[in-house]
């Protein structure tokens, strides 16, 4: 029973653990996620990504987020191998410091975290105070999962059984490596699984060898973690994830023999062994980045040449794609709707291609580049048509009513989409053409406003076609939210144009209209993309009919 009570507590520790450090991941990601691309791919010097990639794991609280993270915008051809490891490497080390901050008994600040967390979670009305809330309270569930976790080994600390394990670790420092390593793995977070270690350092539960080992194979298995996460993705997207585990992995085994052949740490005594074990884990990381910095346009070569480009998707007519629609499904209702969701996701991603790079043409003015961009309408279009005569076929077989409505919902969708594609292409697209001819220039105000409008509808883009694939009510809750909020961030804009008109700005008055007309396009393309919100909020009784009052009197009061 001891043992059993004490697996029982353990697990639930971990687990508050690993669902804390998600909360707050959660909470960052849907207040700031807008931000991210700008913060990763506006990067010049390798220093200033490593920097960034820091940043980013320190809000983010995983070095696994920003790996999958850099791994999306690699695959999208917006962020180079360089630039992109520099990240990722700055990432690792931002998660070092989470857990010296993390390590502190901060046992004090658990209710204020909680009361005030708590309250802007339940009470705010705003979406970012809520977000806010989250954060906090995720904050304090990981002081109190730590809590937790000290309190499930006390009883067992006296034991023979975790002794025992405890000693054989410490000798055998493979095996603790590669338990570290799979415990990472497993835990999809190397900030839980270090945090853990730490604490039984702390407590005395495992000795100082053994915690070493253990943090040193959680890094080869943080670096596991976006190899598996990323499986699904193109082989330019994986090249970084792979590149970081090489490194970290050699690394990490070097590191290993070095401490157990030559115990250097005996020099440092006089430190704290939980303080130990997380500047050991500090000095890895931050010795990695030295070390692999000046050598990232080798690394490139080298992955370059293990992993080269498909010869197919080089020569592969991008103006020519597949579609997803299989007509030998057709008069299967489940297979043919998951057909039309492939096609429609598919039409999706030709829009954000159209869209991604809307405000890097309107700065740079490249011609050719707008020229391909509107280009890709001509694929949606074709995709639509394509959609339309497969539901049309479709309702020909017969199928369910529940079939025949999924069916129409998703060509709607593809309806929004062909519009939003229309924004770009009939809309934005001739606006940057004729900036770039006439000369023309944003105040820097304006252009701060709008492409922080873009980032985040960039984001709304994303999040749809994860409404699209999972059909999650509270994303599409989201997305509708999100919607609102662009309508309030674009009135917001207009006001702050129209001030700046008022107040004599000539950059404003020179572009007021091109600002204007960007500005409304921006917003009808995040309405055009938010389509597919509502009928999963109205299927959930989550979305009113109306938001009129019904019953008037004559005086216009209501009964």
């Amino acid at each position: 029973m001891p043992i059993l009570n004490f697996i029982l507590q353990l697990a639930g520790a971990t687990m508050l653990l690993l669902f804390a450090v998600a909360m707050v991941r959660t909470g960052i990601e849907r207040s700031f996620g807008a931000s991210f691309q700008r913060l990763l791919t506006g990067q010049q010097h390798l220093s200033g990504a490593a920097a960034a990639g820091v940043g980013l794991a320190v809000v983010l609280q995983s070095s696994a987020a920003v790996a999958l993270l850099v791994a999306g915008f690699s695959g999208g051809g917006v962020l180079g191998f360089n630039t992109g490891l520099a990240i990722v490497l700055g990432g690792d080390l931002g998660s070092a410091l989470i857990i010296q901050v993390l390590s502190f008994r901060l046992d004090w600040l658990i209710p204020l975290l909680l009361a005030v967390g708590g309250w802007l979670f339940v009470k705010s009305g705003n979406r970012r105070f809520r977000q806010y809330g989250r954060i906090l309270m995720g904050i304090a569930f990981i002081l109190i999962s730590l809590q937790f976790l000290r309190q499930a080994m006390e009883p067992i600390r006296e034991s023979a059984f975790l002794p025992a394990i405890a000693d054989y670790l410490a000798r055998d420092y493979l095996t603790a490596f590669i338990v570290g390593a799979a415990l990472a793995f497993t835990m999809h977070s190397s900030v839980a699984t270090v945090l853990m270690v730490v604490t039984l350092v702390a407590i005395n539960a495992i000795p100082l060898d053994a915690g070493i080992s253990l943090v040193l194979g959680a890094n080869l298995g943080s670096a596991i973690i976006p190899i598996w996460l990323t499986r699904g993705m193109s082989r330019s997207a994986r090249k970084v994830p792979f590149a970081n585990l090489a490194l970290r992995g050699c690394w990490a085994l070097a590191v290993l023999f070095l401490i157990n052949l030559f115990h250097p740490l005996e020099h440092f005594s006089t430190i704290g062994e939980q303080q130990l074990v997380i500047y050991t884990h500090l000095a890895f990381n931050f010795s990695l980045l030295l070390l692999a910095l000046p050598f990232t346009g080798l690394i490139a070569r080298m992955a370059e040449i293990l992993m080269p480009a498909p010869v197919e998707a080089a020569v592969q007519d991008i103006n020519a794609p597949a579609s997803a629609l299989d007509r030998n499904v057709i008069d299967t209702p489940h297979l043919a709707l998951a057909s039309i969701k492939r096609e429609v996701l598919r039409m999706a991603e030709i829009v954000e291609r159209m869209a991604t790079p809307v405000m890097d043409v309107f700065e740079s003015g490249d011609l050719d580049r707008i020229k391909e961009l509107r280009d890709l309408d001509g694929q949606v279009n074709d995709t639509l048509s394509g959609i339309r005569t497969y539901v049309a076929d479709m309702s020909a077989a017969k199928p369910a009513k529940s079939d025949l409505k999924a069916a129409r919902e998703l060509a709607e969708f593809a309806i929004s989409l062909e519009s939003a594609g229309d924004t770009i292409a009939k809309r934005l697209l001739p606006l940057a053409t004729d900036k770039a001819k006439k000369g023309k220039k944003f105040s820097p105000e304006g252009w701060a406003e709008l492409r922080s409008i873009h980032d985040r509808v960039m984001a709304n883009m994303r999040l749809a076609s994860s409404v699209l694939v999972q059909n999650d009510p509270e994303c599409a809750r989201l997305l509708a939210v999100e919607k609102t909020e662009i309508t309030r961030l674009e009135r917001k804009s207009r006001k702050k144009h129209l001030k700046r008109l008022a107040d004599g700005a000539v950059l404003s008055f020179d572009t007021s209209n091109l600002h204007l007309e960007t500005l409304r396009a921006l917003a009808d393309f995040n309405n055009q993309i938010s389509v597919i919100a509502y009928p999963i909020l109205y299927r959930t009784g989550q979305l009113l009919e109306t938001r009129l009052i019904e019953d008037v009197d004559k005086e216009g009061v209501p009964d």
